[in-house]
């Protein structure tokens, strides 16, 4: 009877490491087109030098602080979260309906394994200033900081002020609660938020400190 689970379970997890390999395996052979498409879509409307020092480092620091030295996923940077540019990527991109649970085990292999080997940097930085979710424009996703200038302040991107940058910012990990139209309250408390962890008054406690609410 041991033997039988024992076999049982070794079969199982075969199937599983066939199966993740081959995710991946399709994911890699597919990575090229996908960044090819994505970058001579219409939606690269800024490139990284539209964006001051400033601005880039902001960016890195509240979405994803350890991306120049991990590997596509960061479970243990304080602030980072559970998805990073690169995953944030990789679900907009292979995925047509994420669903959590295997979904973001299929998202971090993917990026672990796939996107992040076969994908500059600064590749995954510039289509990710382009494609950020930030919310929607009459029902439609609105994306890319462009879109996102124009929209919430009837600007260019690099018309935007400081605080106003920032507004932005604030919106990507939760743009529903933190809408600057909608919910411009907590935009602007969570600006401030952004604003301390940038100064280096605040310091983010542990990896899941996405909020920088701990007391």
């Amino acid at each position: 009877m041991k033997n039988k689970f024992a076999v049982g379970i070794g079969v199982l997890l075969l199937i599983i490491v066939v199966y993740y390999t081959a995710v991946v395996l399709i994911a890699r052979a597919e990575t090229e087109e996908i960044v090819v498409t994505a970058l001579s879509s219409d939606k690269i409307k800024l490139r990284l030098d539209d964006l001051t020092d400033e601005q880039l480092e902001a960016l890195l620091k509240v979405q994803d602080p350890g991306f120049y030295s991990h590997q596509g996923f960061d479970f243990e940077t304080p602030g980072t979260g559970v998805t990073t540019l690169s995953q944030g990527l990789v679900k907009m991109y292979y995925f047509d309906n994420f669903k959590p649970g295997i979904g973001k085990v299929k998202q971090t292999l993917i990026a672990r394994f796939a996107f992040d080997p076969l994908t500059p940097k600064d590749t995954t930085l510039l289509l990710f200033i382009n494609e950020v979710y930030l919310g929607e424009k009459g029902g439609a996703p609105l994306k890319g900081f462009e879109d996102g200038a124009q929209f919430y302040f009837h600007k260019n991107f690099r018309q935007l002020t400081w605080d106003e940058y920032l507004s932005l910012i604030a919106m990507i990990r939760a743009p529903f609660n933190y809408h600057y139209f909608s919910k411009r309250e907590a935009n602007l408390e969570r600006v401030g938020r952004i604003r301390k962890l940038l100064s280096g008054e605040y310091t983010p406690k542990d990896n899941s400190d996405i909020f920088y609410d701990r007391e």
